[in-house]
């Protein structure tokens, strides 16, 4: 892996049209312009109806300078194989294709081309951006969506289940690069990226972007939040190449550090969590605890996750 990039490193041009129609203090802008500088200009992007079509609004007016196929909720990963097809067609190499969806086109609606590519080893990037429910439509629940979380379809008791692990479900089909990223580490998401696309066969990226308006929060405070669910150990940032597992960036540090925030300060900062009680949020803690205490014996015995 290079080293790693700083500020200063990043390149200058930019892919993200200042202006667009994304929500105040939508973190989804800054791992998607980030995640641009990383890819370059040779890239084709594939995107399902989602917040980010929100964001590049629509033809002729676009905020993304990169092409852009717009296809239905479920085809995402199998437009991205049709790219891939049409470029061998005409010859042309050195031309990414990265497919970028939400939580709901990936874990739910887009599931199943993205197993099958995953399958056939098609070679594209695939990313997906968790802001934890349906927000273009209303805040529903999705299948990432966390444990108690208040949405328009669970507006009680809040979801009953837990979040699904696409990461790991990825990761089970054996494919050479998984790994998962936050909105509020773009740097870390700059060199996944980077690092992603060296590899051959279908990569996947799971970005942790945190919604203003579909979790309850103030604006301003986006990246805190995001930050906060990483030094709760609430949401760790790995990589998983060729099957072996370890952690990155903020999440390795806090495991070399053992200095966990108590999950209850990220529980609070949202709207969405204000029906948890306390029973709720200790075995929530206790299942965090649990997971982190397996890094740290990992840590101190020299070993890879």
């Amino acid at each position: 892996m290079h080293a790693i990039t700083t500020i200063l490193d990043l390149p200058e041009e930019e892919f993200l049209n200042p202006g667009n129609r994304s929500c105040s203090g939508c973190s989804l802008g800054i791992a998607y312009r980030v995640a641009l500088k990383a890819l370059g200009k040779d890239t084709l992007l594939v995107v399902p109806p989602s917040c980010l079509t929100v964001l590049q609004g629509l033809f002729p007016i676009a905020a993304t300078k990169l092409p852009s196929l717009n296809v239905t909720f479920a085809s995402t990963a199998a437009a991205a194989t049709g790219l891939l097809g049409a470029l061998k067609a005409q010859h042309k190499t050195g031309i990414k294709v990265v497919a970028w969806a939400g939580d709901g086109g990936t874990s739910d609606i887009g599931i199943q081309a993205l197993s099958g590519a995953a399958e056939r080893g098609d070679d594209f990037l695939f990313i997906c951006y968790d802001n934890e429910g349906y927000m273009n439509t209303g805040a529903q629940r999705s299948g990432t969506t966390p444990i108690g979380a208040l949405t328009a379809t669970t507006p009680f008791k809040g979801k009953l289940q837990p979040k699904k692990d696409v990461p790991a479900i990825m990761s089970a089909h054996g494919i050479s690069y998984v790994a998962t990223c936050s909105a509020a580490y773009p740097l870390d998401i700059y060199d996944k990226v980077l690092k992603a696309v060296t590899f051959t066969g279908v990569k996947y990226l799971h970005l942790h972007i945190p919604c203003p308006p579909g979790w309850g929060f103030n604006p301003r405070l986006s990246v805190k939040i995001g930050k906060l669910a990483v030094k709760t150990g609430l949401y760790e940032l790995y990589e998983v190449e060729h099957g072996q597992f370890r952690l990155t960036g903020a999440s390795q540090k806090l495991a070399d550090k053992k200095n966990l925030v108590p999950v209850e300060d990220y529980f609070k900062t949202q709207a969405r969590f204000r029906n948890l009680g306390p029973d709720q949020i200790n075995e929530i803690q206790q299942l965090i605890t649990t997971r982190w205490e397996r890094y740290f014996q990992t840590m101190e015995n020299g070993e890879e996750g």
